[in-house]
């Protein structure tokens, strides 16, 4: 009795370790899902300033960490012209604005956003090309200097931007 239960736990152990060798799950953590057989260049045009109103820094920023986050998010090889993956497009518009004013009539905080328009072609799947606009706002209490907070600001705007044109053009969630 004792060998026939010894000889049930193994062949239920062999038979739970046969079936989860057997599963296997693959996940992506990156966020991207191209197809690396039909994709593989991407090429990323400098986006302009077309507002009116301008913080020079602001697109060195904003096309550095649109490249970056595709060299580190991705296994594209990023190329000047006719990649397969193609994004263009033009910084145009960068505004503050007064928020949240007080009983005393002035201004406590002041909204600074950030527009940026983008032409995406997928050479190899036309259906999913689009020109869109993305905008990100962040706030600042009135009683800063744009000017003392303006590169963090910036920063964290461009940040958001770059990770919504990434999710529509080749997160696909």
């Amino acid at each position: 009795m004792d060998s026939l239960r010894k000889l049930s736990r193994t062949l239920w152990l062999a038979l739970l370790t046969t079936a989860l060798s057997a599963c296997s799950v693959s996940y992506k953590f990156n966020g991207a899902s191209i197809d690396y057989t039909k994709t593989k260049t991407i090429s990323i045009a400098d986006f302009p300033i077309r507002s009116n109103y301008v913080w020079g820094p602001m697109q060195a920023i904003f096309n550095n960490q649109l490249r970056d986050i595709y060299a580190n998010h991705t296994r594209l090889q990023q190329v000047k012209r006719n990649g397969d993956l193609k994004l263009e497009g033009e910084i145009t518009q960068y505004s503050q604005r007064n928020k949240g004013i007080s009983s005393e009539g002035h201004s406590q905080q002041t909204e600074l956003s950030m527009t940026v328009n983008v032409r995406f072609t997928n050479n190899a799947k036309h259906e999913e090309d689009f020109e869109q606009q993305f905008t990100a706002n962040t706030f600042y209490e009135s009683t800063q200097s744009l000017i003392s907070v303006q590169e963090e600001l910036v920063t964290e705007m461009v940040k958001n931007i770059t990770e919504q044109i990434f999710n529509a053009t080749v997160a696909n969630w």
